[in-house]
């Protein structure tokens, strides 16, 4: 190859794009040595992930074919694909991909390497028309190094007198192999003099094109296929030097596909053989679902951050997404890895659910929260703060102690955790800044469900440690919380009502109290995603599967009727009957999906199903006693998959739109695979086995459903500013700085002062005697604050003997 390093014309490139976020495979070594995370879409490797899984340093890496008279043809476009592991529960990969037009066949076997950071692909090619020396196979690779397109540089070398292709960008480098030594190679600027156009308008590679600096770049190799050899071995090395990846790169292509294969084989199976055995049921010949999802969740886990796993190895309609969406979705969120490790827990992997507590640990902050989402290392990435996230921390950590994996010993490590994530509960809830779809702030049935039995979780914790006190105030603080979700949330005689013929339903989220906003009938919810003019809605015209939470988490009864109430209204506003059996949509007036006509989500779209609320009503109807209905549902979540059998996050709902690859009921172009959504189905196998739904704290059944506990108290608070109280209630005042309550029941004829006394976890209360109050009673009070010397200036009443909720 020639040694000159001529600079291909063109910089920096078209703007880059990512890709498919429809994944088939995933895939890592389970090694310490590997580094490699890689995924699979059409046919073709996808985002390989190296040194961290929060790191993607490529597009794609596929091939071209061409032929006599101009014949040009690209594997990933015009090709019918077909992909399996090598066994179940090992995310190795065999590939055939056919020519659409019957010329050829390409036979790929892709793993990673155990030794060292390096990607290996054995590609077998037949010419199924002609022979093969009619044909000419190409790579074409597709730098993204770290996590951006631009930025890249590549170019064509030799490394100890052997031809390589390499790329630099961001402090990584990347060398691709070939045991056929490349006959041309070609480096170039995408869109203008990449091998892509090169081929596809001469049938060649210009051998001048020896380097691309500095912008969107790709790589492009002749495989030197003859007639006699058909098998090729690419090996795909990274390094912090160019240096270092080619060594990995041709340290892999000496040791060869088998040993690496023995190895990364041998990995998986000890791993899979210390799980529970779930899969004794296969509901799709050759897919065995239970072993798709270890392996995803395992594949998904860091290796240098141990408990650190990211929500999927995809960007969302990664297609149309450029550099500006450097995270995707391979970020870490707290509530998406406490789910993975219900997932672990569920599957029997209690090592790896408490390796996931010890990094929440690890990244929690000062305050007690965790960030919206974060990079491995726990810097945030989004600057939201959402109040289920910052309570699921806690039910993990009580679930792990309930199973026997916490000792007191043990506990005690995480006892500065638990105290200040429950902290942050109590002195910022029960409102959230956002709720689990990262949308609107207020009272969201799910995000309330999660706090209170979080609390419930932390106490029990906090007396097993000796903290008595802080136990009994966060057991005091969930009862008032659960004696007001109905009147945060609950709503009756409403338009909706009528149509479906209920009394009554949970609403999907309930605005901030206001002035505006007293109760879950007053007020706007701003939905998101939607176009300007056309977002807020009155929140009794909203509902979401969210409800369904008050039961997973113990605080009401399947059978309750204000459950069965809002299951019927649900069902009424969001099912989608689907071939494989009915999913649910998010919420109605959804905005994040696909555009009516298909285009990619932008900004605003119309949401679509999600297979994994089919796993939340499954767990519903089990603890509702109907294992059959829940049985049908785990066929349609496990029928929503993918042909790799991973689980999309939404699936497509309307006609088929072949042009753009969206079929009915068919994944999405949002991500596939989605870690919760498997989580999900992990968990869902075992409640079936156990007949009992798995993760359901059991301390709010026994506290809320059978001993049906109510509160004494009534909290008043700057985010939760109550105006009405039952009779027969203490006023409970709750500040996060010390105070004089200056206090009158008698329109300030009279007043009183009360003290407020700082408690474990830095609330500044004062309880108000106003149990003995009449009813219509009001009870004014403000205060004086001892720290700036000034009084607030603002009188506030509630009245004493209006009921709080339905």
């Amino acid at each position: 190859m020639p040694v000159t390093q001529n600079v291909a014309p063109g910089a920096p490139g078209i703007p880059a794009r990512w890709t498919s976020s429809a994944k088939s495979g995933v895939g890592t070594s389970l090694s310490p040595a590997g580094r490699i995370w890689f995924t699979i879409s059409h046919g073709i490797l996808n985002e390989v992930y190296y040194p961290r899984v929060d790191s993607a340093c490529t597009r794609d890496l596929g091939l071209i074919v061409t032929g006599p008279g101009g014949y040009f043809s690209e594997e990933k476009r015009d090709a019918g694909h077909t992909i399996e592991p090598f066994e179940d529960g090992v995310p190795a990969y065999r590939l055939v991909n056919t020519a659409n037009d019957g010329a050829w066949r390409i036979e790929k076997r892709i793993l990673a390497d155990p030794e060292r950071p390096a990607l290996l692909q054995e590609i077998t090619f037949t010419a199924l028309k002609g022979v093969p020396g009619d044909y000419r196979v190409y790579a074409l690779l597709a730098p993204h190094l770290v996590n951006a397109g631009m930025g890249n540089t590549a170019w064509v070398g030799e490394h100890e007198g052997k031809p390589m292709l390499f790329a630099s960008g961001r402090g990584s480098c990347l060398a691709l192999a070939s045991s056929l030594p490349w006959r041309t190679g070609s480096a170039g600027y995408v869109g203008f003099s990449d091998g892509w156009q090169q081929l596809h308008n001469t049938g060649e590679l210009d051998a001048a094109y020896q380097r691309a600096e500095d912008g969107n770049v790709a790589l492009t190799g002749e495989i030197g296929f003859s007639a006699t050899k058909t098998k090729a071995l690419l090996a795909l090395g990274f390094g912090a030097t160019p240096e270092e990846a080619a060594e990995h790169a041709f340290a892999s292509l000496k040791q060869g596909f088998e040993p690496a294969a023995n190895s990364y084989l041998q990995n998986w199976r000890n791993w899979q053989k210390g799980l529970l055995p779930l899969d004794d049921r296969h509901a799709v010949p050759g897919i065995n679902f239970y072993r798709t999802s270890t392996a995803v969740l395992a594949t998904h886990r860091s290796i240098a951050t141990p408990g650190a796993a990211v929500a999927s190895l995809s960007i969302p309609w990664g297609f149309n997404k450029g550099d500006d969406d450097l995270g995707g979705y391979h970020l870490v969120w707290p509530r998406d890895l406490v789910e993975t490790a219900g997932g672990f827990l569920a599957a029997g992997d209690a090592a790896s659910a408490l390796q996931i507590l010890d990094y929440l640990s690890s990244i929690q902050q000062p305050d007690g929260h965790w960030p919206q989402n974060a990079w491995l290392d726990g810097s945030a990435y989004w600057p939201g703060i959402q109040m289920d996230e910052c309570a699921f921390p806690l039910l993990l950590a009580d679930a792990l102690r309930r199973a026997g994996h916490l000792p007191r010993a043990r506990l005690m490590t995480f006892l500065p955790m638990i105290e200040r994530a429950a902290g942050y509960v109590v002195r910022n809830g029960p409102v959230t800044g956002e709720d689990r779809w990262e949308e609107d702030a207020g009272y969201s049935p799910f995000t309330l469900a999660v706090e209170i039995a979080a609390l419930l979780a932390a106490a029990d914790l906090l007396d097993a440690c000796g903290k008595t006190d802080a136990a009994t105030y966060l057991r005091e603080t969930s009862d008032v919380w659960n004696d007001q979700v109905e009147r945060w949330t609950y709503v009756t005689g409403t338009a909706i009502c009528s149509q479906v013929g209920v009394e009554g339903y949970y609403v999907r989220i309930a605005p901030p109290d206001s002035a505006e906003a007293g109760s879950p009938k007053d007020g706007y919810v701003p939905i998101k995603n939607r176009p300007p003019g056309d977002t807020d809605r009155p929140p009794e015209e909203i509902v979401s599967p969210d409800a369904l939470a008050l039961v997973r988490f113990g605080l009401r009864a399947a059978d309750d009727p204000r459950m069965t109430d809002t299951v019927k209204v649900i069902d009424a506003q969001l099912r989608c009957d689907l071939p494989q059996g009915p999913l649910w949509y998010r919420y109605n007036g959804d905005g994040y999906g696909e555009h009516e006509d298909g285009a990619p989500f932008d900004g605003t779209g119309q949401g679509r199903p999600w297979p994994l609320l089919a796993g939340e009503r499954a767990h519903y109807e089990l603890a509702a006693g109907r294992r059959e209905k829940a049985a049908s549902l785990l066929a349609a979540l496990e029928g929503s998959a993918g042909p790799g059998g991973l689980l999309p996050e939404q699936v497509w709902d309307g006609a088929d739109l072949p042009e753009r690859e969206l079929l009915h009921g068919r994944p999405s172009g949002s991500a596939m695979p989605l870690v919760w959504a498997h989580s999900e189905h992990i968990k869902l196998l075992r409640s079936l086995r156990d007949g009992a739904v798995f993760d359901m704290p059991p301390q709010g059944v026994k506290r809320y459903i059978e001993d049906k506990t109510v509160s004494s108290f009534r909290t008043w608070r700057f985010n939760n500013k109550i105006r009405t109280m039952p009779e027969g209630k203490t006023l409970r005042v709750e500040l996060l700085d010390p105070a004089t309550v200056h206090w009158s029941t008698d329109n300030w004829a009279t007043a009183h002062d009360s003290q407020t006394v700082e408690n474990a976890f830095g609330i500044h209360l004062a309880d108000l005697p106003a149990a003995s109050l009449p009813e219509g009673s009001t009870l004014l009070f403000t205060f004086f604050w001892p720290g700036t010397g000034d009084w607030e200036n603002v009188d506030f009443s509630v009245i004493s003997g209006d009921q709080d909720g339905q």
